[in-house]
């Protein structure tokens, strides 16, 4: 029988999953927010395209900047740092008059959003050995949650009449009041390798060596990128699909992302479980797997409810993936875990934004519903590749370790 989580480590896994919620939550009031700006700065849907690129590059950078922070001054002050980048970075665009201002705004807003994917990822990792139990998707489902909650707050904002800066401030304020009060409970530092438990004892987390570790981290920002492009192929092209080929109306095209973010959000609260009782790899095989036969079911459907069934079960097989391959990047351990987190985070995101116009491209030359058999594609290679995140698997369901000296005072 396991022993009782203490009450420090309990307030630490909600204060974690407060950053995530914090970092879904800013982002969708930026993004709600984004044709407000577009006419307050007076550009083309070619210069904001171009724009946003800078929030892309911003977005790499912090996450290759807090891969070492993170190393040097751990996660709980990498993240308090990080939030507060991103909380200057929300208000920013509402600010901007000239293109070039806003530029400036979303290179700074994106490296918020890079450096706090990072941190509230390796805070999560510390939680997840602390609890000695799988946590890590449900953390990931808050982001969502997050998510949800910005979008309907900054639809709120706008339909009350308030001007964009008060719209993106409000949300900037939100944001901050939930972090600081939950930058107290995060932890501070983790023993890595070597962890005290509640009965006095030490376990090691089992990883690979130098050479190994190198490997299992390139097929980890492999299967990241992968599953984050075909993540990134729901988010943009769900909703056109459903349009292009099934003659949909606007409203009625929506509901597919809808489908497929529902489902996502829902995979993400349960994964957790499931991977306590099979453990990861078959999480992340049998979720590819799933996700191969919601794809297909979309590309071959043709019946608009079927489409919705066959997004809803897509996003239900990628909702505990993604969460696993970050899970063992932290788990590969050693000094430079920070790192080697950032890295297969940045492998994701890249993946994320490259997914939306690789799609667009294969779409000129074969159509878009053929061009969606490249994520099915994807979610193969997941298939095959997914006992590759087995690594520091075992560490998964022991006794939870006693953290309270490892807080900051």
């Amino acid at each position: 029988m396991m022993p009782p989580i203490p009450p420090s480590l309990r307030r630490a896994r909600v204060a974690t999953a407060v950053l995530f919620f914090v970092a879904g939550l800013t982002l969708a009031v930026w993004v709600v927010n984004i044709p407000a700006v577009e006419q307050k700065t007076g550009i083309s849907h070619a210069v904001l395209g171009g724009l946003l690129l800078l929030l892309g590059l911003g977005s790499f950078i912090g996450m290759m900047v807090a891969g070492p922070l993170v190393d040097r001054i751990g996660s709980r002050r990498a993240s308090l740092i990080a939030v507060l980048v991103l909380i200057v970075g929300v208000n920013l665009p509402g600010l901007a008059d000239e293109p070039w201002q806003l530029g400036g705004a979303l290179l700074i807003l994106g490296l918020g959003t890079g450096s706090i994917d990072v941190a509230m990822n390796d805070q999560a990792v510390i939680v997840q050995h602390a609890f000695g139990r799988p946590i890590m998707s449900s953390f990931h489902a808050f982001f969502s949650l997050g998510g949800g909650a910005g979008a309907l707050l900054g639809a709120g904002l706008q339909a009350s009449g308030l001007s964009l800066g008060w719209s993106l401030g409000t949300g900037a304020v939100i944001a901050g009041i939930l972090a600081a009060k939950s930058y107290p409970a995060l932890l501070d530092t983790e023993t890595e390798n070597k962890t005290e438990t509640t009965a006095g004892e030490h376990t090691a987390i089992d990883t690979p060596g130098v050479r190994g570790r190198r490997s299992t981290s390139i097929v980890l920002a492999c299967l990241a990128f992968l599953m984050m492009l075909s993540e990134g192929t729901a988010n943009d092209w769900s909703a056109l699909h459903a349009v292009d080929h099934l003659g949909q109306s606007d409203s009625a095209a929506a509901l597919t992302y809808g489908s497929f973010a529902a489902a996502m959000t829902i995979g993400r609260f349960t994964a957790d479980f499931v991977v306590g009782r099979f453990g990861p790899v078959k999480v992340v095989r049998a979720g590819s797997l799933l996700a191969v036969m919601g794809m297909i079911t979309v590309v071959f459907s043709p019946a608009y409810v079927l489409t919705l069934i066959g997004w809803g079960v897509f996003g239900l097989g990628l909702s505990g993936i993604v969460p696993q391959i970050f899970t063992a990047a932290g788990n590969l351990g050693g000094a430079n875990r920070g790192v080697v987190i950032s890295r297969i985070v940045g492998a994701g995101y890249l993946g994320l934004l490259a997914g939306p116009a690789i799609i667009g491209w294969v779409s000129q030359g074969i159509g878009l519903t053929f061009a969606l058999v490249l994520p099915a594609a994807c979610c193969v290679v997941g298939v095959i590749l997914a006992d590759r995140v087995a690594v520091g698997a075992s560490t998964i369901g022991e006794d939870p370790i006693d953290v309270t000296s490892e807080r900051a005072g």
